[in-house]
């Protein structure tokens, strides 16, 4: 199977769209989704800094390191503004970088970042991470048995999939060579609990859309929104997924193109 790692995938053609994965994945977990994406925009989908393909991670990293890069990206693209969409930890960067006005509206799904303060989910999801860093070297000799049934690949994808059974073998194999070789892993973990989150939602003048699939293993609905909901960003488009898990575009590609194209469109 292919375990090829690339910084980028550039596709489509109308108004300019970029697409940020989530933490330890890669651009290529929104390749269900980006046919019908790119027959609308120039569409950009980037691997982030530290994660398998992307560039180097600036260590120690800041909290403004991943939205550095993907701008640096953009700027090469030719993109001074676009469309951001972004899943998890991609849905972060995009409201970072919407709140430096390089945003025409944000679509983000699941975004990282809304536990209340003093949640104690938040440094348990963050550990999940490193031990699943801790264990991938192990399965990696097996991740071709382990991916080659429909119930394996719901077993290795359940956390952040409720429809894992469903993806291509090629796929699933790839996000898991991809986790494996993510060496933001350590570094941006420790950044997340020693600084926490913010957006700078004042700064953010864009449409913003956020959803959030109601099956979310990784990032539980509602807990894992509060501060989006309550603080930061009260007046978004609120989208709930019912039987959604935290990757809705594999789980639902063509609702999540959906939402992202509508929005986009209805934004300008």
């Amino acid at each position: 199977m292919d375990s090829t790692f690339t910084p980028l995938h550039r596709g489509g053609a109308g108004a300019p769209l970029v697409c940020l994965h989530g933490f330890t994945d890669t651009w290529r977990t929104w390749e269900l989704v980006l046919p019908a994406l790119e027959r609308r925009h120039d569409v950009l989908a980037l691997t982030l800094a530290g994660h398998a393909g992307g560039p180097p991670l600036a260590v120690p990293p800041t909290q403004a390191t991943l939205a550095d890069a993907v701008e640096r990206a953009m700027d090469d693209a030719g993109f001074a503004t676009a469309h951001l969409v972004g899943n998890s930890l991609g849905g972060y960067v995009a409201l970072q970088l919407a709140a430096r006005g390089r945003a025409r509206s944000v679509v983000a799904f699941s975004p990282a970042g809304g536990w209340a303060r003093d949640d104690p989910a938040a440094a348990a999801t963050l550990s999940q991470f490193t031990a699943l860093a801790e264990q991938l070297p192990a399965v990696l000799p097996h991740v071709d048995a382990l991916v080659a049934t429909p119930d394996g690949r719901r077993n290795v994808t359940r956390l952040y999939s409720e429809r894992g059974d469903q993806l291509s073998p090629e796929l699933v194999a790839h996000l898991i060579r991809g986790a494996a070789g993510c060496a933001a892993v350590e570094p941006l973990v420790e950044l997340a609990l020693r600084e926490g989150w913010s957006v700078d939602a004042e700064r953010i003048d864009c449409p913003v859309r956020i959803a959030w699939g109601t099956d979310d293993r990784l990032l539980t609905w509602p807990s894992s929104a509060v501060r989006f909901r309550e603080q930061w960003l009260p007046h978004a488009d609120w989208v709930e997924l019912d039987g959604v898990g935290h990757c809705p575009q594999l789980d639902v590609p063509r609702e999540t193109a959906e939402l992202i194209t509508g929005f986009a469109g209805f934004s300008g």
